[in-house]
């Protein structure tokens, strides 16, 4: 029995609210989300609907209509609109090497994209152009999450680890309430509960280690560095899948593959400089 994309998400984010909300009583730090100024519980609260939600479901669409090969660069090109958003909302100093890094990072990633390519024959143009408009939605919604989740992670009640704890509490209980609410609404017969086993345990895994933890280190970077330089490292997720799919899965290392890996850590390189 195969999850939709939309049963996906649910069991993701329920496992992931699960996992924190266990995590939280266990430290005995549940009050840590009650006490966060208004103002940064409702960035957390947007930074996960919009992202988490909304930004991923329009980014699932988009692979749906226009594949990989074409979904993954034009989502994934979301740190060069958190460049000029930084730039503009926080008067970030923005110098060449950072944008020369961004684009250097988010044209590998084009590169890499490209070895899962598809028939663009079998493309209408009508689907074609509103796979397009999607996937520059999701990386503008995307955008706009990060900058969301930079504010409230570098606010000063939200400094250190629990501060970043009760943050991500609130982002990803936002994204799970109103997936859980959609679902009742969607799929009244709640079949995402009437997955095996095994199936739960997959997603689980995927969205606790990848999701929540990659979050967590995220939201942890930004009060380190700038949102500029932190956003475009957190989008080479396809650099690393792409490395971990050659040396554990034996998938071919393409000449386009070599070049997209080079290109992108050309791009993390130029993000220090």
């Amino acid at each position: 029995m195969v999850a939709s994309p939309f049963q996906a998400n649910v069991i993701r984010f329920t496992s992931i609210a699960g996992v924190l909300v266990t995590f939280l009583a266990v430290l005995g730090k549940i009050s840590l989300v009650l006490y966060l100024p208004p103002s940064v519980t409702w960035a957390a609260c947007l930074s996960g609907v919009i992202g988490l939600v909304l930004g991923d479901t329009l980014y699932m669409f988009s692979l749906k209509l226009i594949g990989v090969a074409r979904a993954v660069p034009i989502s994934f090109a979301y740190p060069l609109f958190n460049i000029l958003i930084s730039v503009l909302l926080n008067g970030d100093e923005v110098n060449l090497w950072i944008v020369l890094g961004a684009v250097s990072t988010v044209g590998g990633i084009w590169l890499l994209s490209q070895n899962a390519g598809i028939d663009s024959n079998r493309l209408c143009m009508t689907s074609s152009g509103k796979g397009v408009v999607l996937a520059l939605s999701a990386a503008i919604v995307w955008s706009m999450s990060m900058t969301l989740l930079n504010m409230a992670v570098t606010s000063r009640e939200a400094i250190g680890p629990e501060g970043i704890l009760a943050v991500n509490a609130i982002r990803f209980l936002s994204a799970w309430f109103v997936l859980l609410t959609l679902s009742l609404v969607f799929d009244k017969k709640l079949s995402f509960l009437k997955m095996p086993a095994r199936t739960w345990l997959t997603i689980a895994s995927g969205g606790v280690v990848g999701l929540l933890f990659g979050s967590f280190l995220l939201s942890l970077s930004l009060q380190h560095i700038q949102e500029s330089r932190a956003v475009p490292l957190s989008s080479t997720t396809p650099f690393f899948s792409t490395v971990a799919g050659i040396f554990f899965l034996h998938e071919p290392a393409t000449t386009r593959v070599i070049l997209g890996s080079v290109i992108v850590v050309l791009g993390i390189s130029l993000l220090f400089m």
